[in-house]
């Protein structure tokens, strides 16, 4: 495997951080070559230093400022705005982007670096949310691959490299989040506090509340129909406590390949970057003696309607799924913030879907202008009812 020039956009969140983790393992088989945060400047100062980044990029217009002038005489390039994270994204020395930032703002990074012919690890989820048909034939057009990092996806990716066959239906797997088999009466109390326990996973706070929600399942319904080309009726969810399977196939011939490892993002991260080659990774490897058991059940869809709804927009199509992420970006960042109650997030988004003309085959504008109209809309639901 010859030597990766590597960009990581969103370094200094959960993924990121983790990534230069992996990154450092492998010093002859990885060069860090950009790394880009949205305000984190003090933390994007310490990774440029230890792994010796040429160029950063901070999002955020005055943090960028801040970040260059602090960095004079350093011999970094510093980069600040959406143009910065353009630039980066076409790095022309880079082989490899991964995009870990948060949200929407991911879209236009992850389009570009596919027009810059660069291979994508993708993290984002809502990339492919909001803009699935857009982002896969841009990169079918330029010949670039998409490799998921989310585990889930990860793990399916893994299963269809291990044959030709046709596969009958996906099966991605979730834990339940820290609310599992508890009744929408229940869920009528619960605190921000309670819903980032998560049982299994460490990640950041936006999608362990989805996670909470389902709505996490939700998106990655939508994003495995768009990464692997199949249709809605042929995706499942899967309820699985223990967080071992992340990802089965089941084949037209009757077979079900399933992916197990670690609740550890460390595994699908070093798999996306090291894509098509494989190494040891240095993490424990997976006891399932000591699992004791495997239990799969069917998610609960009543008292957990936001996968039911990201489902419904999934299918719908076109901008709706745009309105759909922006909607539940809005009502998390409420209920995180204490001013709405657990089960209204699924409220705001349900009633921003229902204001919304659908444009069945937007461009980028059309998705980001959704983006931005249902982020209005549900601002004005939440400060008209609480």
């Amino acid at each position: 495997m010859d030597r990766k020039n590597v960009v990581v956009l969103g370094s200094t969140g959960s993924i990121g951080k983790q990534a230069l983790e992996v990154i450092g393992w492998f010093p002859d088989r990885f060069k860090l070559v950009g790394l880009a945060t949205n305000q984190n400047i003090e933390l994007l100062e310490e990774q440029v230093a230890a792994h010796d980044v040429p160029f950063a990029a901070v999002a955020d217009l005055e943090a960028g400022k801040e970040f260059r002038q602090r960095s004079r005489g350093s011999g970094v390039v510093c980069l600040a705005g959406p143009a910065g994270l353009k630039s980066l994204a076409g790095l022309p020395d880079a082989d490899l982007i991964l995009v870990a930032v948060t949200g929407i703002a991911g879209l236009v990074p992850t389009l570009d670096a596919i027009m810059s012919g660069k291979t994508v690890a993708l993290a984002n989820k809502e990339t492919l949310v909001a803009g699935g048909s857009l982002v896969m034939s841009t990169a079918l057009d330029r010949g670039v691959q998409i490799i998921p990092v989310d585990s889930e996806h990860s793990a399916i990716h893994q299963c269809l490299m291990r044959g030709e066959r046709r596969f009958a239906r996906l099966v991605i797997t979730g834990s339940g989040g820290p609310f599992r088999g508890m009744t929408r009466e229940q869920l009528r109390d619960v605190t921000p506090v309670q819903a980032l326990r998560h049982p299994t996973w460490q990640m950041g706070a936006k999608i362990t509340i989805d996670s909470a929600t389902l709505m996490n399942k939700g998106l990655e319904v939508i994003e495995a129909r768009w990464l692997f080309d199949v249709d809605y009726p042929d995706i499942e969810v899967l309820i699985h406590p223990q967080s071992l399977v992340h990802g089965l196939v089941a084949y037209q011939d009757g077979a079900v390949i399933a992916q197990l490892g670690r609740p550890d993002m460390r595994v699908p991260i070093q798999y996306a970057l090291m894509f098509p080659e494989h190494m040891p990774n240095r993490l424990e490897p997976l006891d399932l003696a000591g699992a004791e058991q495997l239990t799969f059940a069917r998610p609960d869809l009543e008292t957990f309607n936001c996968l039911a709804l990201a489902i419904e927009a999934g299918r719908a199509g076109g901008t709706m799924t745009a309105v759909l992420n922006a909607a539940n970006e809005v009502a998390v960042l409420a209920f995180l913030q204490g001013k709405i109650p657990f089960l209204t997030i699924a409220r705001v988004v349900e009633e921003t879907m229902s204001r919304h003309d659908l444009i069945p085959t937007p461009g980028l504008d059309e998705i980001l202008n959704a983006d931005r109209w249902a982020r209005q809309v549900a601002e004005q639901i939440l400060s008209s009812r609480w």
